[in-house]
């Protein structure tokens, strides 16, 4: 498969000619918004007030945030609506955990396309009402998670030779995920949250087939997360390594997000911008969580670590991840915007 013989998308010339002239602002946590909510069950499964999903299982759906776009279009397509409006130039759609494997733990395997061609369309309504206010031109992230298996290590503390899940599993997965997100409209790939290379592998892998079907090559963010105070993923790659694993891709950018709060990810951002000639990302938490799981730190204390970083050169792109807000991106986008991008070395 001759992947980079492929024409680009639009918005691949769109978004490089952006990142050429300043830091590009990704958009911040949906999970933190959707608890403000407040929504029961009912509200999940649509019975309640906004759509009534056609995709029905046995299983309680409180909790499964990506079936809100099926049931809940009109809170979902708002909340992207506020981060385009608080500065992002790139909004992630709500489908970190729309693949078959993630949503089995809710008997909504077969909602998969559903989840993810409309996770396109209503991001793509909320940038487009936004851009119809200011002109300003926002891109569609289709947001790929790790899903809830690891192909490197075992489970099973009893047999680490077994694994849960298998890289062609993965594959098919990942392809049908990201054929949808495809189809609904995403500007871009953006595979997240990585803790297990051999995952985002097989991510990478499907997302080149749908291209290829697809007939022109989008942009691909690669994000991995850097789990503790060792420096490396859960699988035990440092930074370096991890961008060695995931060059064949070419990605449009490579960075760091969940887990750390801004001032411990600097390091790591740090030595990925040494090592990798592709632009940077790093979307933070708001913090570390505290005893209850609730993230305390302010828009302002974030931008202010986050500006430290732009001051550096480390920046081409950046945003927030867990407890971050349209308050914190837009605080964010303002601490950053004094700053020239990283310059990008081939």
């Amino acid at each position: 498969m001759q992947i980079f013989q492929l024409p680009r998308s639009a918005a691949f010339g769109q978004l490089e000619r952006l990142a050429r002239d300043r830091i590009l602002v990704l958009d911040g946590a949906m999970g933190t918004q959707i608890q403000g909510l407040g929504l029961g069950e009912d509200d999940y499964t649509g019975h309640g007030s906004g759509c009534a999903c056609r995709h029905h299982s046995e299983k309680p759906q409180k909790g499964n945030n990506d079936l809100l776009i099926l049931s809940q279009p009109g809170a979902i397509e708002e909340i992207h609506f506020k981060y385009a409006m608080a500065g992002a130039d790139i909004v992630e759609t709500n489908t970190f955990s729309a693949t078959t494997i993630a949503q089995a733990d809710y008997g909504m395997e077969e909602a998969v396309w559903d989840l993810n061609y409309e996770g396109a369309r209503v991001v793509r309504r909320a940038l487009d009402r936004a851009t119809a206010i200011d002109g300003k031109p926002r891109f569609v992230a289709g947001a790929v998670g790790p899903t809830n298996r690891t192909a490197s290590i075992s489970p099973d503390v009893n047999n680490p030779g077994y694994r849960a899940v298998s890289f062609d599993e993965l594959r098919t997965a990942y392809g049908q995920q990201v054929r949808g997100l495809i189809a609904g409209g995403a500007d871009l790939i953006l595979i997240e949250t990585i803790f297990d290379t051999l995952n985002a592998k097989a991510a990478i892998f499907a997302t080149f087939e749908a291209f290829a079907e697809h007939g022109s090559r989008l942009p691909i963010m690669i994000s991995g997360t850097i789990t503790d105070a060792s420096g490396r993923t859960l699988t035990g790659q440092t930074p370096t390594a991890f961008w060695h694993s995931v060059a064949h891709a070419r990605p449009f950018s490579v960075g760091l997000n969940c887990a750390l709060g801004a001032s411990a990810m600097r390091p790591h951002i740090a030595e990925l911008a040494a090592v990798a000639p592709t632009h940077i990302c790093a979307y933070p938490n708001a913090g570390l969580p505290n005893a209850f799981g609730q993230y305390d730190e302010g828009p302002e204390d974030t931008a202010r670590q986050i500006a430290d970083f732009a001051r550096a050169g480390l920046l081409n792109i950046t945003g927030g991840c867990c407890g971050t807000t349209p308050e914190h991106i837009r605080a964010i986008a303002e601490a950053v915007a004094p700053f020239a991008p990283r310059e990008v070395k081939a």
